[in-house]
């Protein structure tokens, strides 16, 4: 018999459709966040002497040391975070780093501040814990910022931790330092931990990344990150979570029960990744940026409303007039009559129905066709 909480757990939307488009001919792929922009060099140089050199053993629970030593001097270079060696853990992906995070902090019953329209991770990790997801409301009129008043009416005795994304996945909203100032004086003032979803730190448009954890003076912020979205690093699977200091023994504890470690190759194109040259990171980021303002110019004059996104590489797009109240059964029919394959926004929330995720990272051409095979507002379902 499995545990009374699995049947809870929800599965994930996105991968529903990914699933089924892995089963057609001639899909145009728009449903996952995979860059179109292959590896870099000396990334991939990195990991393949790795392999020559039989680089291959164990190594310690959180991850090489010089791996650990270039985060540590990234997040001082990148994200005003001054913090020691055994304060980052090498993880399998963030989508690791943040369950890990989660292990650390909450108990059956523990209730978790998730934002929606939020990453489904979110809420399948608190759930995969007998963890109870909260909710909360990242809506069109507020710009899809956080409301301190909702946020203080969710709060209950048994409220552990909120989780904060920006940029926001699959939003695109990037929070400024006053709201995530906002955010973290409540979370002080209830007691909570907050859990920072960075993945997708490099990738803003005019509005500039702050990391909470930065504005943090009493060690409640625990800080994922990943090499996946900025060096198209999905399939190696290297992250890291940075956590409050004093926790080295346990996370070595739940490291080693765990995963044990991040296999070696990979960390040491992580660690030619973040050490190396970016200049492609910001060919990538012109590419991502280049397509949003073709996809949105052609929604417009098809239109079709969206938000013009502050970060990250999604387009979120209203499609209320063809989705009939089931976006998830609709994206469905799109993929199977029009081989086009969108994320349904109800996967990230009750708030999303009516929405779908577009992943700006793809090629030019087939972002364009996808959009021209969605039905426009007078014209019915294409579905």
């Amino acid at each position: 018999m499995l545990a009374p909480h699995i049947p809870a757990v929800p599965a994930s939307g996105i991968r529903r459709i990914f699933e089924i488009a892995a089963e057609l001919d001639d899909v145009i792929l728009l449903a996952l966040g995979e860059p179109d922009v292959p590896v870099a060099p000396h990334i991939a140089a990195a990991a393949t002497a790795a392999w020559e050199r039989d680089d291959t053993d164990y190594n310690p629970n959180g991850g090489i040391l010089p791996l650990r030593q270039a985060i540590v001097r990234k997040l001082a270079r990148e994200n005003d975070l001054a913090v020691e060696v055994e304060q980052v853990w090498a993880t399998i992906g963030a989508t690791q780093a943040l369950h890990l995070a989660m292990q650390l902090t909450l108990a059956a019953g523990d209730e978790v501040l998730v934002p929606d329209p939020g990453y489904t991770t979110f809420t399948m990790s608190a759930r995969m814990l007998d963890a109870v997801p909260v909710p909360y409301s990242l809506a069109p009129e507020r710009g899809f910022e956080p409301s301190l008043e909702e946020l203080e009416r969710l709060v209950t005795d048994r409220t552990r931790m909120i989780i904060v994304n920006s940029p926001s996945n699959p939003l695109g909203a990037v929070f400024p330092r006053k709201t995530l100032a906002g955010l973290l004086d409540l979370a002080r003032r209830h007691d909570l931990w907050v859990l920072s979803d960075e993945v997708y730190e490099r990738f803003t448009w005019g509005a500039p990344h702050v990391s909470i954890a930065s504005l943090d003076e009493d060690d409640r912020v625990l800080s994922a990150f990943s090499t996946s979205k900025t060096y198209a690093m999905t399939g190696i699977r290297v992250g890291w979570l940075v956590t409050p200091p004093g926790l080295s023994a346990v996370m070595r504890t739940m490291q080693e029960t765990s995963i044990s470690c991040v296999p070696t190759p990979g960390q040491h194109a992580a660690l030619a990744a973040i050490e190396g040259d970016q200049a492609h990171v910001a060919e990538a980021a012109a590419h991502y940026r280049g397509n949003y303002e073709a996809a949105a110019a052609l929604l417009d004059e098809r239109g079709l409303r969206h938000l013009e996104p502050s970060g990250a590489f999604y387009l979120w797009v209203d499609v209320s007039h063809a989705s009939g109240g089931d976006v998830a059964g609709w994206a469905e029919r799109l993929l199977l009559h029009e081989r086009v394959a969108v994320a349904p926004g109800s996967a990230f929330g009750r708030t999303g129905e009516g929405w779908i995720r577009l992943c700006l990272a793809a090629s030019r051409e087939d972002l364009l066709e996808g959009i021209r095979r969605l039905p426009a507002p007078g014209e019915g379902s294409a579905a």
